[in-house]
């Protein structure tokens, strides 16, 4: 295994190795001592593929049948990154590759695998790590295709663990596997022509079910953890080998009057480790504020670095918006 590869979690304070089988397997592979301590995270997610949102033209951003981020985009952002002292990038892949298990989620012009290894390697020597995300939200799985209706169902436990698996694989075992899982609710599906919401105990199956391959294949989970917000519970099952992006895109950072921003509180009160998300969506002070307010109110033990999150496809019309959202996280950093 590589030495890139073999980076583990940073310190997890409180979090018990033991208890958590992907942190036992890569403990007892000596993985756990190559990762720096107090190296923090500072990333940027950036977009491969795009079928996210929406199942109608009618939507705000409607999918496609064509692979459409522009390369040389992607090249730029990337080299943007490394330039600017980043060390993540965490990739939305989509329907963007032509996975082998299950090519047919591929749009036309979709990268091979081996595509997507030969990127992936040049990030590396760029000094990026690459973390693979699907998005595994009910309200954020049109990348699915008709999978995305057979949710809870043999069929789609099947086509999700081939995925996970083969993706793993694809990233030469990565650190973390971002599974998304945000949003799963009827206010952000409205306006969609197919609605469907897991609740209650079957969302928490269905959940504890990606956790488990994930781990399955040595790979911390990583998720948007805003399911909290509405279930306080949530913080008292969790596993704790699950990341929690908490996310909050505005400017008021007071706990007081901001259950949003305290919810990064509650977290670290619970003990789990967290990568802080902010956004430069509606604002280009969000991010250093979110990065200020994180490192006076979290503990060092489990705050494992920040995410920046543009949320404009890899596009020539995002060019500038994309740009400005790396910037934002060097001059978080420095």
């Amino acid at each position: 295994m590589s030495t890139l590869t073999r980076r583990n979690f940073l310190k997890a304070g409180a979090l018990s190795i033991a208890a958590s089988p992907v942190l036992s397997a890569l403990a007892n592979s000596g993985a756990l001592a190559d990762q720096p301590q107090g190296k923090l995270i500072w990333s940027v997610l950036l977009h491969l593929g795009r079928n996210m949102w929406g199942d109608t033209p009618r939507a705000y951003t409607p999918p496609v049948d064509k692979f459409t981020c522009d390369v040389d985009l992607w090249l730029e952002l990337t080299e943007k990154a490394a330039k600017s002292g980043l060390n993540m990038i965490v990739i939305d892949l989509g329907e963007a590759v032509k996975y082998q298990t299950h090519p047919e989620l591929a749009v036309e012009g979709a990268w091979s695998v081996e595509r997507l290894r030969e990127d992936l390697d040049r990030m590396r020597k760029l000094g990026l790590e690459p973390i693979p995300k699907l998005n595994f939200s009910a309200c954020h799985d049109f990348w699915l295709g008709e999978y995305a209706r057979m949710l809870s169902t043999k069929t789609y436990y099947k086509v999700c663990a081939d995925l996970i698996k083969e993706v793993t694989e694809i990233f030469d075992h990565p650190r973390f596997f971002h599974l998304g899982y945000d949003e799963e609710n009827y206010g952000n599906q409205k306006s969609y022509d197919y609605v469907v919401i897991r609740q209650g105990e079957l969302w928490k199956h269905d959940f504890l079910f990606f956790v488990e391959e994930c781990e399955k294949n040595n790979v911390r989970p990583w998720i948007w953890a805003d399911y909290a917000w509405d279930h306080n519970e949530f913080l008292e099952w969790a596993p704790k080998s699950v990341v929690m992006s908490n996310w909050y895109y505005g400017n008021d950072f007071n706990p007081e009057s901001n259950a949003r921003a305290k919810m990064y509180m509650d977290f670290d009160a619970a003990g789990y480790d967290q990568i802080p998300t902010g956004s430069n969506w509606s604002n280009d002070e969000n991010f250093g504020q979110t990065v200020e307010f994180c490192k006076k109110n979290l503990s060092k033990e489990r705050l494992l670095g920040y995410l920046q999150t543009p949320w404009k496809f890899t596009e020539p019309s995002n060019q500038e918006h994309n740009l400005r959202s790396i910037q934002q996280v060097a001059d978080a950093m420095y």
